[in-house]
């Protein structure tokens, strides 16, 4: 059910439980009436009449035994809580299919692609599938308007990371539902925001919902390897009208993320001799060679000002190959190199440091070789957080603080359409890519509202 808490006077509060993270800056314990809703209702019954409530105390009346904590708002009454169990079954079920359409490198985002348009075609909204080589796929939705105002873009991404090794114990595809959660590869990232936002969209087409702006909706592929459905996306972009915001619904826990760091993959690849190893003073080994290469990366920082809430650049080394078999002296070693970039650095002045640090190992060590290989590249992201489109945002989902994140989405390849972009989905971050991944669909629910909420703010 949905349980609904009003105050009887014309100040209103938010209410949040442990489980559901406060966007709000705290302020001092007050005492408030409540309601909900007419006399007699068991809700009402108990919650009604005069509690306190802080951070930490239980509320002083009723038959509810969480911990709740209250934020003092100043503006007129409005919507305060949702609790409870609630169940959209069109949304749930549009989840399951997602979960169940694999779409790892392996398989392909095609299936998941031909989900999402039989869903919006089911609800009357225009939608394609860009198709090509056979598997992969982006997938298009479109919902008219006067366009008196401009558009809302969603960007989405169809392709999920691979199981792993460890075994699950819900397969990863089955779409397994239990207490509340549904449990699966892309649970969190992020066909969970994928289903809130095209439920949302459907949803306020089917109220009736009188747009002034358009909303577009893309779900791309490949986000999670080297961004080339996002990339396809952005080579014909004629088609689209001006637009007013983005809104990218990767998991944030329905935080507001307007900031985030870049990423830089290099490979560096020394070279050597083989041989066999009971001679391994004829041959040069490109492993040892490399083991110099790693001492120079122990204690080499990115020479860049730190983000005032991003933080440092960042650098780790996290694979490693090399050598053929234990009697031959190894002729190659290879090594990949993740570094987390910031907001107005040049990724090229990084590379171009390293082919320097390489350039010193030759004359320093003899018979070393190697050559550096850019693997994949993504700028970082930041939006002014007290732009228009942010403000509206967070009017519309009721948060008063934005936040930064230090992973990368595909947000800064859609710099190039100008327009302000934020990042705001359900889901835990810390689920993604683990094992027995898995979403609230309470979580769902919420971002559902929120999203139909913010386009009635900005489009309405």
């Amino acid at each position: 059910m949905i349980l609904v808490v009003h105050t009887t006077t014309f100040e209103s509060f938010i209410i949040c439980g442990p489980d559901r993270p406060c966007n709000k800056k705290p302020e001092p314990l007050r005492t408030y009436f409540f309601s909900s809703g007419r006399r007699g209702d068991p809700a009402h019954n108990r919650l009604a009449g005069h509690v306190a409530v802080a951070t930490g105390r239980r509320v002083a009346s009723g038959q509810s035994n969480r911990r709740y904590r209250a934020v003092w708002r100043r503006s007129r009454p409005r919507l305060l809580f949702l609790g409870g169990k609630v169940e959209s079954p069109a949304m749930k079920d549009l989840l399951r299919q997602l979960i169940q359409a694999d779409s790892t490198p392996e398989k392909g985002e095609l299936e998941a692609a031909q989900v999402t348009e039989a869903y919006f075609k089911k609800h009357g909204v225009q939608c394609e599938i860009d198709r090509w080589d056979d598997r992969r796929a982006n997938v298009l939705g479109h919902v008219r308007s006067g366009g008196n105002r401009p558009a809302l873009l969603f960007v989405c991404h169809l392709d999920v990371v691979s199981c792993g090794r460890e075994p699950w114990n819900y397969p990863p595809f089955e779409a397994h539902e239990t207490r509340s959660k549904v449990y699966g590869r892309g649970a969190v990232d992020m066909k969970g925001g994928i289903a809130a936002a095209v439920a949302a969209i459907c949803e306020s087409v089917a109220a009736g919902t009188k747009l002034q702006g358009d909303i577009i909706f893309a779900a791309t592929a490949g986000e999670e390897t080297d961004s080339t459905g996002i990339r396809r996306f952005m080579q014909d972009t004629s088609t689209l009208p001006k637009l007013g915001g983005i809104i990218i619904p990767e998991p944030t826990d329905l935080a507001v993320v307007t900031a985030h760091r870049g990423l830089l993959w290099l490979e560096i690849a020394t070279t050597g001799k083989a041989t066999h190893s009971s001679m391994p003073q004829r041959g040069v080994n490109a492993i040892m060679s490399m083991r110099r290469v790693l001492d120079a990366l122990e204690h080499y920082q990115v020479a860049f000002e730190p983000h005032p809430l991003l933080g440092p650049c960042s650098v780790s080394v996290n694979t490693i190959q090399g050598g053929e078999a234990m009697n031959i002296v190894p002729d190659s070693c290879t090594i990949g190199i993740d570094i987390r970039t910031l907001p107005g650095q040049d990724l090229d002045a990084i590379r171009h440091d390293l082919e320097s640090l390489l350039a010193r190992l030759r004359t320093e060590v003899a018979h070393f070789n190697a050559r550096i290989t850019t693997v994949r590249a993504v700028g970082a992201m930041e939006t002014d957080p007290e732009c228009e489109f942010v403000q509206t945002f967070c009017q519309a989902v009721d948060v008063d603080l934005t936040n930064v994140v230090g992973f990368t989405t595909d947000a800064p390849h859609l710099a190039p359409l100008g327009a302000p972009i934020i990042i705001y989905g359900p889901g835990k971050p810390s689920l993604c890519h683990q094992v027995d991944e898995h979403i609230a669909l309470a979580d769902l629910e919420r971002a559902v509202a929120c999203f139909k909420n913010a386009i009635r703010h900005l489009l309405a």
